[in-house]
């Protein structure tokens, strides 16, 4: 599976960006999918994970950063919201493992995208 995630960029506290995933062939729509993100120097973290019928969001993010789909396009987004320079990272998309719960591993998810790399900064 070759995920593909976009939209990345720089922005400034309290600005808003939304990330694609987009699949290719794969269909997207009978799977999980998560994002996750990885700062300089800290290890890989969970942010959002959407199934069938639930979404999670890590208590980072929650209120702030929706996941959604769209399955005529093949695509899962994460509109971010109300940026924080903490936010900073480089995030990717994951699928291959159901949505279990707000605290995501990704040692459970089998394939990723090539991540984007999004900076708050003024």
């Amino acid at each position: 599976v070759q995920l593909q995630a976009s939209g990345g960029g720089l922005v400034q506290p309290g600005g808003s960006l939304r990330l694609s995933c987009a699949a290719g062939r794969f269909t997207l729509e009978y799977w999980s999918v998560a994002w996750f993100r990885q700062a300089p120097g800290k290890e890989r973290e969970g942010v959002s994970c959407i199934g069938s019928s639930i979404r999670y969001y890590s208590d980072s993010v929650k209120g702030r950063f929706t996941i959604s789909r769209d399955n005529v396009n093949n695509t899962v987004y994460l509109q971010m919201n109300s940026l924080k320079p903490e936010d900073t990272a480089v995030y990717y998309c994951a699928t291959g493992a159901p949505c279990r719960g707000p605290n995501m591993d990704h040692h459970d998810f089998g394939s990723w995208g090539q991540g984007t790399l999004v900076t708050v900064s003024s």
